[in-house]
């Protein structure tokens, strides 16, 4: 069906006219009915390659050679028009952010029907009975309701159930999912790749699936290909490649996602594997690396005979719900209801669940960045929710929080230099900003970054590169207590793999304390010394991570850990 053939992209940069290559000789074929997974990490050229099938390249600054075929039509030769017949009709797109994909001054259903009524010439009402009925195929709740809402009211995962039913509303031959999945919950992330898999069964249409996780391409792909700085290094069927790579460029992709079968000392990057020289045995690598059970027991010991650092009992934060003309408070929702736990010096305290479980409200409400209902937050044997603002500013110091997008968290407008040396003059730390300059510089290098830096602004920076300033910035008062709030959730594996490596030697040398939230079971059980499992603001379970993974009690773990991508069919 589509026929990619030495395929070169350059685009022009803006300042100096040069031009640069981008994706150099990409060669690949997509069967009638058969998956495509294309895996590499941020900047590898995979949906660089995606957008060239659909053209949507500016051609004024962009430089496209080689073939594209569909159905023996060559797409780089048809001109605008007639390319507009095939994008969005035969050929159909799920882009990598639905929020940023979708309108957001137009409803979720005038924006599918309005892609109806372009491509199949439908009036209005018979394009809304489509929509409707697409919004069922793909498994929405309420899809009268949803048709009628705008897209900031619904959740990350009925968003993108909302980008599938407008990609499938013109029945194409070929989907092109470049990360559908980034970001989303493990549960919510195998709903929709068991969705995509039915939809292309029913519909026996071809399928190109792009991800930077390996252990998602093994769970809905037939062939493979892996891409790296902009080039193929290996392709195959999917079981053959990822039971056998040979490329080791695939190797580290492999061996860097955090395996919830076994605690590793540090996990593998990719760096390791494309070493001169490398020849690594990945289990056999995974195997030296791991703790064995008496360095557990022996960590455990001396975490667990200290006095508890915070102390949470019975923590509840609601929220009203307002109705009617005097916004009359007539329900609440129990973000956080009655939880309570301890956690000790040293230790690094995983906290797991879905979104909307209440792990990122209950880390704020620790903080009191979110105001607590009830119960007492006891952080040194001071109850933080009965302090007065003055002093809590004073405890802030030792209690910091790294946010979930790092690039929200940072002022734009201030260069990483003055981001970070605000902190210390707002706590009066060092005698004047020389020395503060001086620390923060120190400080850059030792969470990876380089002196040179300093002077520079947020956009600047890769996604790993802005979540070690916003370490670098947590770390800057010293403190004893660190929340991370999904702190590696959107990053590749390769670059998620660095930065856990950093939080657990920044705990080893600096004896840091962690709270750690995540969606993502497998990231918490390597992290964590102990964990707990949050659903519906309340603790479902809790304990060591091995027990919790190996003995679930729950029916809600349970589903977690079905829900962790490929672990049955990887290395």
């Amino acid at each position: 069906m589509l026929n990619v053939t030495g395929l070169d992209i350059q685009f022009q940069n803006e300042e100096d006219k040069t031009w640069i290559k981008a994706v150099e000789q990409v060669t690949f074929s997509v069967k009638k009915g058969q998956v495509l997974g294309i895996v590499g990490e941020s900047g590898s050229g995979k949906s660089v390659t995606s957008f060239s099938i659909m053209r949507l390249h500016d051609p004024q600054s962009t430089k496209i050679d080689g073939k594209i075929e569909f159905d023996r039509i060559d797409l780089l030769g048809l001109s605008g028009e007639e390319i507009r017949k095939y994008r969005g009709n035969k050929i159909a797109m799920i882009f990598q952010e639905p929020m940023t994909s979708l309108n957001p001054v137009f409803t979720c259903g005038d924006q599918v029907r309005e892609a109806i009524m372009l491509h199949q010439k439908a009036d209005r009402n018979t394009a809304k009975d489509r929509t409707i009925a697409l919004f069922k195929e793909v498994q929405l709740p309420r899809p009268e309701n949803i048709f009628n809402s705008y897209p900031h009211q619904l959740s990350g995962g009925q968003k993108q159930r909302v980008m599938i039913a407008m990609a499938l509303s013109c029945n194409p031959e070929l989907l092109i999912a470049d990360e559908p999945t980034t970001a989303l919950d493990v549960t919510v992330q195998k709903t929709i790749l068991e969705l995509l898999l039915r939809l292309k069964q029913e519909r026996n249409m071809a399928m190109i699936f792009i991800s930077h996780d390996l252990a998602v391409i093994s769970e809905i792909a037939d062939e493979v290909v892996v891409m790296y700085k902009g080039t193929i290094v290996e392709k195959g069927p999917a079981a053959e490649l990822l039971s056998n790579p040979v490329h080791p460029y695939t190797k580290g992709l492999l061996a860097c996602r955090p395996a919830p079968e076994r605690i590793l000392k540090k996990l593998p990057v990719v760096a390791d594997f494309l070493a001169e020289n490398a020849a690594i045995d990945i289990p056999r690598l995974l195997v030296q690396n791991a703790y064995t059970t008496e360095e557990i027991a022996a960590r455990r010991a001396i975490i667990y005979a200290k006095k508890p650092l915070l102390e949470v009992n019975g923590l509840s934060t609601w929220y009203p719900i307002k109705n009617g003309f005097f916004s009359k408070t007539t329900d609440q929702v129990k973000a956080v209801d009655n939880v309570s736990f301890k956690v000790f010096p040293g230790e690094t305290l995983g906290l797991v669940g879905e979104s909307g479980c209440g792990k990122t409200t209950l880390g704020r409400s620790i903080l009191r960045l979110v105001e607590p209902t009830a119960g007492e937050v006891l952080f040194e044997g001071s109850n933080l929710t009965s302090i007065s603002a003055k002093e809590l500013r004073k405890v802030r110091r030792h209690i910091q929080i790294i946010f979930q997008d790092p690039y929200a968290s940072l002022n734009p407008r201030l260069m990483i230099g003055t981001a970070l040396i605000e902190p210390l003059q707002v706590h009066g730390l060092f005698t004047n900003d020389k020395e503060r300059k001086a620390y923060i510089i120190n400080l850059l290098e030792r969470v990876g970054l380089e002196a040179a830096h300093f002077n520079r602004y947020p956009h600047e920076f890769s996604g790993g590169q802005r979540q070690r300033i916003v370490i670098a910035r947590a770390l800057a008062l010293q403190p004893k207590f660190i929340i991370c709030d999904e702190s590696v959730s959107a990053l590749d594996v390769s670059v998620q793999a660095q930065v856990l490596n950093l939080l657990r030697q920044l705990q080893q040398e600096l004896g840091l304390t962690y709270i750690f939230i995540s969606h993502d079971l497998a990231v918490v059980k390597h992290i964590s010394d102990r964990m707990i499992v949050m659903n519906k603001g309340k603790i479902e379970e809790e304990g060591f991570p091995e027990d919790v993974y190996n003995h679930p009690k729950a029916e809600y773990t349970k589903r977690l850990i079905a829900a962790i991508p490929g672990t049955t069919k990887l290395i």
